[in-house]
């Protein structure tokens, strides 16, 4: 038996289901869906199917281990790979469900998991709700797309893998609170700065309440001010009509500089993009760069509908959980909120001891990591 990885990229198409239409879905009505099969020459009766909002997850360490252990991957990009300046989550979530649906019926696998690796989480956990009870009947931007008649097909399972509760429960705790002027991000807050070299780790209990809650203040003060700028635009007879704007300092959670605040074996001072000081206003930072419809859809603390947690409460099936002790992105407290959501009994939660966000550079933890994965499966008698 050969394990060598076979990689067969391929489109998926499917027509917009949405008022509002983007440019880089695809010509006039047509979005395209890349997706890559990842196997060996070995059959199997089950694939994972594995979505990024915006990353492309097929060439993780982890998708070639599952391949050689028999499990058939099938990595898909949405249709704002590389582009979440105007990502749109129901649309996101229509396109996951295109790829589902192709590997029922096309590919013809009899069992299909969803593998939510990263942000890819709370999408599987968001799509897989949105399966078994629909109630999403638009995006928070309005112009749909309506969910409950997506006819989105149910997978069998859902694993959850080094993945963080939502894009804006996220965004809300990476923001910086300091910034008091989104036109000019030189005027800061002192009292809440954490690069002003002022206010240095451990940060005491009372600052933490305090900074956490300035960052909810910051996201629903840019959330206000995309509401009204859209009804500007509405009340101009402009409603069809976009406007994009940058939200500086998007990089500066306290976790990062002080190793005790939600602790894991993570390196302090760092974070997954290098040194957060430099990313907090580099041009790769957690949105940066969006559009005023895609704000309410996956950053928008009070709007944005894909939770994690949220999710997994209305979900029927299994799900795992698996954490990475050394992740510097999803803590374990975003670990542990996506395990206790889920309120049936048929769920489990695995941590990878010093892995961290990628399994980079850690091919052992990586085939730990599947293996456990793999055992959680053959529990629930899925083939692999």
């Amino acid at each position: 038996m050969s394990d060598r990885v076979i990689r067969e990229p391929f489109p998926i198409v499917s027509v917009e289901k949405s008022s509002f239409k983007e440019t880089y879905g695809g010509a006039e009505d047509i979005v395209m869906v890349f997706c890559t099969l990842i196997r060996t020459a070995e059959p199997s009766e089950t694939c994972l199917v594995t979505m990024h909002p915006i990353g492309g997850t097929g060439w993780l360490p982890v998708m070639s281990q599952f391949a050689r252990a028999g499990v058939h991957v099938l990595a898909c990009d949405s249709r704002y790979r590389g582009a979440d300046y105007a990502l749109n989550m129901e649309k996101v979530t229509m396109d996951l469900g295109s790829a589902v649906r192709h590997a029922r019926e096309v590919l013809g696998y009899k069992h299909v998991v969803l593998l939510g690796w990263s942000g890819g989480g709370s999408l599987s956990a968001f799509y897989q709700a949105q399966a078994e009870q629909p109630t999403v009947t638009s995006s928070p931007c309005g112009g749909g797309p309506d969910l409950t008649a997506a006819g989105l097909l149910p997978a069998d399972a859902v694993v959850m893998m080094a993945a963080h509760i939502s894009r804006h429960g996220t965004l809300t705790e990476w923001i910086d609170p300091s910034i008091t002027d989104e036109n000019d991000p030189d005027k800061r807050d002192p009292d809440l700065d954490l690069y002003s070299g002022l206010i240095r780790p451990p940060y005491e209990l009372d600052f933490l309440v305090h900074y956490r809650a300035a960052q909810v203040a910051r996201n629903r003060k840019i959330t206000a001010w995309v509401k009204h700028k859209l009804a500007e635009l509405r009340d101009a007879g402009r409603e069809n009509e976009e406007f994009a704007f940058v939200t500086h300092g998007t990089m500066a959670d306290p976790r990062w500089l002080d190793p005790s605040v939600d602790p894991n074996d993570r390196v302090p001072g760092t974070c997954y993009l290098g040194d957060p000081k430099v990313v907090n206003n580099g041009p790769v930072g957690l949105a940066r760069f969006c559009t005023l419809r895609s704000w309410l859809s996956q950053w928008s603390f009070d709007d944005a509908n894909a939770c994690g947690p949220t999710s997994l409460a209305r979900v029927s099936k299994p799900v795992l959980v698996v954490g990475n002790t050394a992740d510097d992105a999803c803590t374990p407290s975003h670990t542990d909120a996506l395990f206790d959501a889920v309120t049936h009994e048929r769920k489990a939660k695995v941590e990878i001891k010093g892995a961290n966000h990628y399994y980079m550079g850690q091919p052992e933890l990586a085939a730990e990591a599947t293996g456990a994965v793999l055992d959680w499966l053959r529990d629930y008698d899925f083939p692999v």
